[in-house]
């Protein structure tokens, strides 16, 4: 986990919403309901987007559509991103890609069958793994997939970094126009910084996580939801930081 990450994980919830919580109670003692007022609203507000139709609807407010065939007709080369790393993985020999990952890789692999395409695969040593990102999504490529990936970035250890460096590896080589692979809810941050990094992007979003119709199941609170309502505003936070510091 890098450091912002972990910075993250203490300003959003559930950890800030947690930590309210303690803070309500703490003023509880001297004014009571003003503490009162805010445990439970914290609690309310950790209760809602635990639900998955709270997290669902947040989730789709990022998620684009999925990409017309007809615009991959164009695209130059196939960009799949890092998602993250599995370092406890002994049938793997201790280390593989984490499931965003492999979720990515598959689409992009299903993309390259049906174009044609290069790939290139970005990601570096965010948790300090005896292999990159990159590396290890190249080894997914070829042992499951039978595929190549005709470029590899193991340094990478942001979505800014992807982009730095795609940029860097790619537009020598002639390509402006990439068919981007992420998740959905990762792909309006991952496009902004892609395209301000000079490119054209086709967007190729997969692993939908608000696409579900709706369940009387999904008033039940649980951490599934909870994880993908965390995720949800960390992409609007970091979407936000983006457009507005990292220039």
């Amino acid at each position: 986990m890098t450091l912002s990450y972990a910075l993250s994980d203490l300003l959003l919830p559930p950890t800030s919403l947690v930590l309210l919580t303690l803070l309500g109670l703490w003023l509880a003692r001297r004014r009571r309901v003003l503490g009162v007022g805010l445990a439970l609203v914290s609690q309310a507000l950790l209760l809602a987007i635990s639900m998955p139709v709270v997290s669902n609807a947040l989730a789709r407010t990022l998620e684009p559509r999925p990409v017309d065939p007809a615009q991959l007709k164009t695209a130059q080369a196939i960009v799949i991103l890092a998602g993250g790393n599995n370092r406890g993985s002994p049938e793997w020999g201790g280390e593989t890609v984490k499931t965003n990952t492999l979720q990515r890789v598959r689409y992009g692999a299903r993309l390259a069958h049906e174009t044609g395409l290069p790939i290139y695969v970005t990601g570096g040593k965010p948790t300090e793994g005896k292999f990159a990102e990159g590396e290890l999504m190249r080894d997914v490529l070829e042992q499951d997939y039978r595929l190549s990936a005709r470029w590899v970035d193991a340094t990478a250890m942001t979505t800014a970094g992807n982009a730095r460096a795609a940029a860097r590896d790619l537009k020598s080589a002639g390509i402006r126009r990439v068919a981007l692979v992420t998740d959905a809810m990762h792909m309006p941050r991952s496009r902004y910084v892609f395209e301000q990094a000079g490119f054209e992007v086709i967007a190729c979003p997969t692993a939908y996580a608000g696409q579900r119709p709706f369940q009387l199941y999904q008033l039940v609170p649980g951490v599934a939801a909870l994880q993908t309502s965390n995720y949800a505003l960390r992409e609007w936070v970091s979407l936000a930081y983006y457009r507005l510091f990292a220039r």
